[in-house]
């Protein structure tokens, strides 16, 4: 009987655990999404308008293509500071070359590359040199500013060209240019994850490094190429927020480092690697952006809006470790 016991009682555990883990993990946050909109909807003027919900995916359509990066950044184990930092200095230069008379689309792809570079960096002095990526990165938090400042000389660059504008405040059927940005790197981001060997060996890198090393996966190579993605699409950013305020600016991007590892948490991918999805990220994403857009309609004053995100990022934080403790 005792026996007996013990199996009947099985089935209830499995499902009280793993499987509503489990729901939580895929679903949880998308609940989450959906009650936020439900009470907007009733709190906050006009939340549901069209004009306003093209807003929101506006407005958050930069710290999604950061957050994207981060995303497998963090699936590695690691940490990228240097995103905000490097959406400025791209988007300095970037308008400083269309100033001088390059071709705004080339331009636009030099901003992209100072990200990479940056990004490279990053990745070297993280895999090759063995530091940590906190302290790399939080080096070039500091030092791409500070080359932003340089270049700028402290003052915004007033963009002229009407092409480079487009990318970051123009629209195609109504629908504003960044989104179409936005869901290109998030549709190519969960193929690479799901489809290739490079995603493959991103979740074996933050499942644990030596072991994916002795399988023979080059752990240097990825954690390079990481980075530099990770570079690249704050690049990108740069690009796409420097069109949207027709100015490249030595201050743009600041916290925004911030908001996209609490977008990458709260869409569950977990800060130790090894665990997250790409597309739990751009429901983190969403999360943040409508928290933010629901408390400017209700008028509530920006400061208290800060305590409001702080509160975020420290609860998605949390939530991190209630799903590792869970999984354990």
């Amino acid at each position: 009987m005792k026996g007996n016991t013990q199996t009947a009682s099985q089935p209830q555990s499995l499902f009280s655990g793993n499987i509503v883990n489990g729901l939580w993990n895929r679903l949880g946050m998308i609940m989450i999404l959906f009650l936020l909109c439900i009470v907007l909807s009733f709190t906050a003027p006009n939340f549901l308008d069209t004009a306003n919900l093209l807003n929101v995916l506006k407005q958050v359509s930069i710290i999604a293509i950061l957050a994207a990066g981060m995303t497998i950044v963090i699936l590695t184990g690691g940490i990228d500071l240097s995103v905000g930092s490097t959406v400025a200095l791209s988007g300095v230069i970037s308008v400083m070359a269309s100033a001088s008379g390059v071709n705004p689309i080339i331009a636009m792809l030099i901003g992209a590359a100072v990200g990479y570079t940056v990004g490279l960096i990053n990745g070297f002095f993280t895999a090759k040199a063995k530091l940590p990526a906190f302290i790399v990165t939080l080096g070039s938090f500091t030092y791409v500013r500070g080359l932003a400042y340089i270049i700028s000389g402290g003052y915004p660059i007033v963009l002229q060209n009407e092409t480079f504008k487009f990318i970051g405040g123009g629209a195609i059927f109504g629908i504003p240019t960044p989104i179409y940005i936005m869901l290109s790197v998030y549709i190519v981001m969960f193929f690479v994850l799901k489809y290739t060997m490079f995603g493959r060996h991103i979740y074996a890198i933050g499942g644990n490094e030596e072991a994916a090393r002795l399988t023979g996966i080059k752990v240097e190579k990825s954690l390079i190429n990481v980075y530099s993605i990770s570079g690249l699409l704050a690049g990108i950013g740069g690009v796409v927020l420097a069109g949207r305020l027709y100015s490249g600016q030595p201050t743009a991007g600041q916290m925004y480092e911030l908001d996209a590892i609490a977008a990458v948490i709260l869409g569950g991918t977990s800060l130790t690697g090894g665990k997250g999805r790409i597309q739990g990220t751009i429901i983190g994403v969403l999360i943040m952006g409508v928290i933010s857009n629901g408390l400017t309609l209700m008028d509530v004053n920006y400061y208290w809006q800060l305590v409001v995100k702080g509160g975020v990022i420290v609860a998605a934080v949390l939530l991190d470790r209630f799903r590792g403790n869970s999984a354990s």
